[in-house]
């Protein structure tokens, strides 16, 4: 079974650290949460279905789990959708995890702190397999995205006092923050069918819409720095490329020949003004071998920030994304 990595949940026996070798600190110094797995279990009709609690794997090489998340999603009505895992979020800096409770209520937990459930009004009664989570960097921001029979855009909270501060539109499709967490990236239909993107400020306030060159609009996924103007995204292939373009200008900056494992890029995110993050990952024998990468935009080298082997009983997983 391939297990999937989830940027941000759209659609895993317990001797775990002496499998798992030393690492390099995660990116923001302390210990943290590399990504969030949930266990793949056996299933009479299909290949398998998710089980269990989510369980976190630290940088540290230590698992544990969350007892009081839910596992498996559930519908609008509160009935078990069996085969599908419930929504989870990481934040970039690993500090911050998102999910729903066992009581269906939004939560946001802080590793080693305490959690913050968002008011149950937050959202509105719809299923677990209508919504995307996404934190920003530093977890102080969470998106949620309404899809479903009825789309209902994206509504953004405030992770330390659980006020919602803002909505995106229906029609946009977040794509994930700004690096400093002030504005969400977007793509939305442009003019004869091209993809847009778009840039909204937290409130949900349009900011910017550019249509880009293909050469950034076939290459995602695309990452917002902290300028609120800048996107990134890379070339994959036989000669990678990191591309970076000012959507206020309309012009690419530069395209920059990079040397980049044969990976597929999963996850791209800016974790600082001048370094942009990739998350590569490879499927084998032994299961998902992820490496992450830091590369620098103005001389365009490349290294290895971390590399792990995810749980190989993982359903699937979701990576802190810087």
């Amino acid at each position: 079974m391939r297990t999937t990595i989830l940027a941000a949940l759209t659609a895993a026996a317990l001797a775990w650290p002496a499998a798992l070798p030393a690492h390099a600190a995660p990116h923001h110094g302390a210990d943290s949460i590399r990504y969030a797995s949930i266990k793949s279990c056996p299933a009479p009709d299909v290949q398998a279905r998710p089980c269990g609690d989510w369980r976190l794997v630290l940088h540290s090489g230590k698992v544990t789990t969350l007892p009081d998340a839910e596992g498996v999603a559930r519908d609008a009505k509160g009935r078990k959708l069996t085969y599908l895992p419930a929504p989870i979020a990481v934040s970039g800096d690993g500090r911050k995890v998102a999910y729903f409770t066992k009581a269906n209520r939004l939560a946001v937990r802080t590793l080693g702190g305490g959690v913050r459930l968002l008011p149950g009004t937050a959202l509105p009664r719809v299923g677990h397999d209508a919504l995307t989570l996404r934190l920003s960097d530093d977890g102080a921001r969470l998106a949620v995205t309404i899809d479903g029979d009825k789309p209902r855009g994206t509504r953004v909270f405030d992770t330390a006092t659980g006020a919602r501060i803002g909505s995106v539109p229906t029609g946009r499709s977040v794509l994930g923050f700004s690096y400093d967490g002030d504005e969400l990236l977007a793509s939305a239909e442009g003019e004869d069918n091209a993809a847009d993107l778009v840039v909204h400020d937290e409130t949900g306030e349009e900011l910017l819409r550019a249509t880009p060159p293909q050469v950034v609009a076939a290459n995602g996924p695309q990452a917002l720095a902290g300028d609120g103007r800048t996107v990134a995204a890379v070339v994959q292939g036989g000669k990678p490329e990191l591309v970076t373009y000012d959507m206020e200008t309309d012009q690419v900056i530069e395209r920059r020949r990079i040397a980049l494992p044969r990976d597929s890029v999963q996850m791209v995110d800016w974790t600082g003004d001048t370094q942009v993050t990739v998350h590569l990952s490879a499927s084998g024998r032994k299961g998902t071998a992820m490496t992450i990468v830091r590369i620098d935009t103005e001389t365009g080298a490349v290294t290895v920030r971390d590399r792990y082997t995810v749980l190989k009983d993982s359903f699937v997983f979701a990576a802190c994304g810087g």
